[in-house]
């Protein structure tokens, strides 16, 4: 009989240092898809057409401008761009709703 190798479970710190960095990431996806650095106080944000900044700051200001069906409607595209194969902790971090990220 063969045996199939399952791969080893991620350690607890190596889960969050990989949510922590997608986390980063997809708050600058939502930042991008909502087109903040249209209003973005950074002159380099709107020189490079996308949030080049601190996107945590940014995103927190899009939570209140940004009606909520706009913010399902994106992270629905960016689950749909999922690949099948990606990791538990970018999942999980792709699956957040932009609030989600500021309600603990």
């Amino acid at each position: 009989m063969l045996k199939t190798s399952r791969k080893p479970k991620l350690k607890p710190e190596d889960y969050a240092k990989r949510f922590a960095a997608e986390k980063r990431l997809q708050q600058r996806r939502y930042c991008d898809a909502f087109k903040m650095w249209r209003a973005c106080p950074l002159r380099a944000c709107r020189r490079h057409a996308g949030c080049v900044g601190d996107a945590n700051y940014c995103l927190k200001r899009a939570i209140k401008r940004v009606p909520r069906m706009v913010h399902w409607r994106v992270r629905q595209d960016i689950l749909e761009a999922t690949p099948a194969n990606i990791g538990a902790p970018e999942r999980a971090a792709r699956q957040c709703m932009p609030l989600d990220f500021y309600v603990e």
